[in-house]
């Protein structure tokens, strides 16, 4: 009982840590900065983000989480106990035990690496919690009640669709097509029209600032009162947005205006795919399930989920009533400390070692 215990959210973009007993103490970009010649880990987190893109030669920045899974399996072990040190303490008497989320949809194979990189880590025990049920219980919906209840989780490597009910995921569906995709599209954009390279930085930029899911119908002119005209210039203000990067025919420095009704054109096709997810669910959903979801709506969570109008699109697509979570960026770190708090209660939904 001396050990601590750890909810972490291992995510493509953000890593979180939940303490039982305090909340969400750490919350940083799951970024490592590398040095190549001795394989030493030199930076984590906000230190090693401020580095993407701006390394010497004998330096790499990069993200060790892929698509919501393990792709550099010594980084993210190197991460991991990197977090362990700064929430537990370096020189720790007792080893914490360790609940981590993965998305719903991975193999057998990459289970074991997320539960061996936690062991090799530094934990006592470490356990697995499918992202979904974690998301739904951070979300407080009612999961143990005999009704459905559908929650669509978009981060930044994976979108989740899951229907739960009794405590368990009865149907999902997951696409490895979220926030990192989305950037990787408003960059072929500008690459294309623009002939203008820009980093990741600067698209997820692009994407927080004047994203959208819908293209926004222009207000019509000549709202005489001073609160419609306020809304109306900040609504244009966060219509479009000065893009600044390099030229890929000159190689020059080179800025351009983006619209937001452009970067909705942009993002389309990633959030079709996600669309198709959302929409394998409901189709897999028991009848009986169907027709809670319709009473109750779809709740999303996830940083990707804040994508501005996204519920709308969600609404008009499916039919079904979207609305989004409170507090969405926390909703599957909280839920995993939930499930690490209450042990007993959910050991028919982890998977242990």
């Amino acid at each position: 009982m001396f050990s601590q215990r750890l909810g972490i959210d291992l995510g493509t973009a953000n890593s979180l840590v939940y303490l039982v007993g305090q909340g969400v103490v750490l919350n940083e970009p799951t970024v490592v900065a590398v040095s190549e010649e001795e394989g030493k880990v030199l930076a984590v987190g906000n230190e090693a983000k401020e580095m993407l893109g701006r390394t010497p030669g004998g330096i790499v920045a990069s993200r060790p989480m892929r698509d919501g899974v393990i792709a550099d399996y010594v980084v993210t072990e190197a991460m991991l106990r990197y977090f362990l040190d700064k929430v537990c303490g370096a020189s720790r008497l007792f080893k914490p035990e360790v609940m981590i989320c993965v998305p719903a949809g991975v193999t057998q194979v990459e289970r074991r690496a997320v539960l061996d990189a936690t062991i090799s880590a530094g934990a006592r025990v470490a356990y697995l919690i499918e992202e979904p049920l974690a998301a739904a219980i951070g979300a407080k919906i009612p999961i143990s009640a005999p009704s459905g209840n559908m929650i669509v989780d978009i981060g930044g490597g994976s979108t989740e669709a899951a229907v739960i009910s009794l405590g368990g995921v009865v149907t999902h569906k997951s696409v490895r097509v979220a926030g990192n995709r989305i950037d990787e599209a408003i960059q072929t954009f500008l690459r294309r029209k623009y002939n203008l390279v820009v980093g990741d930085r600067t698209a997820e930029e692009i994407k927080i600032t004047i994203g959208t899911a819908l293209a926004e119908k222009k207000s019509k002119a000549g709202g005489s009162k001073t609160g419609n005209e306020e809304k109306k210039s900040k609504a244009e203000s966060s219509s479009e947005m000065e893009v600044r990067g390099r030229d890929s025919i000159s190689g020059m420095p080179r800025m351009v205006t983006l619209t937001a009704e452009e970067v909705a054109g942009a993002i389309a096709a990633p959030l079709s795919q996600i669309i198709t997810a959302v929409k394998g669910v409901l189709e897999d959903t028991p009848p009986e399930l169907a027709g809670d979801i319709i009473d109750k709506g779809i709740v999303l969570s996830g940083g990707t989920s804040l994508l501005r109008n996204l519920d709308k699109f969600l609404t008009e697509v499916t039919g079904v009533p979207c609305h989004t979570a409170e507090d969405p960026l926390l909703c599957v770190v909280r839920g995993c400390g939930v499930a690490m708090e209450n042990i007993d209660a959910f050991k028919r939904a982890v998977m242990k070692k």
